[in-house]
């Protein structure tokens, strides 16, 4: 494991597996999981997700929560994704997100020129996506 910016770690009400496959759809990249057996953990299912990783264009972790953790809610929290892949990647990933989640606030053009929505997954997981409307304008 290697970066240099935060992570974010979701423990799931044991959707991890699901939840990780689905971003994967969406995102691209690679999933890695290591279950409680093979980490040899002894407090829940053995299928169920001790650790898992999407690393691509999105990074982050997930794990089926313990008995003794709070499976994860967020209210206040968005997971930003501003100007993180080109304009189509990003639009793309807003409907997909959509597909099986709710659209808190459609993706838009705002007054000042950028676009920017936010979308709740199937996993409660907010998504602010974004970009500049530079973006839109072809280099030269």
């Amino acid at each position: 494991m290697d970066g240099t910016a935060p992570t974010p770690y979701l423990l799931l009400p044991g959707t991890a597996r699901t939840a990780l496959a689905r971003w994967q759809q969406v995102f691209g990249g690679a999933v890695r999981i290591a279950s409680y057996e093979d980490a040899g953990r002894e407090d829940g299912p053995p299928e169920a997700v001790a650790h898992g990783e999407l690393d691509g264009p999105v990074r982050l972790f997930a794990a089926d929560a313990g008995p003794d953790d709070a499976p994860f809610t967020a209210s206040g929290l968005l997971l930003a994704l501003l100007g993180t892949a080109a304009p189509e990647a990003l639009r793309r990933w807003f409907t997909d997100l959509a597909t099986d989640g709710t659209v808190v606030d459609d993706l838009q053009e705002r007054p000042w020129g950028d676009w920017d929505g936010s979308v709740r997954d199937a996993f409660g997981v907010t998504w602010l996506i974004g970009f500049e409307r530079s973006a839109l304008d072809p280099p030269g």
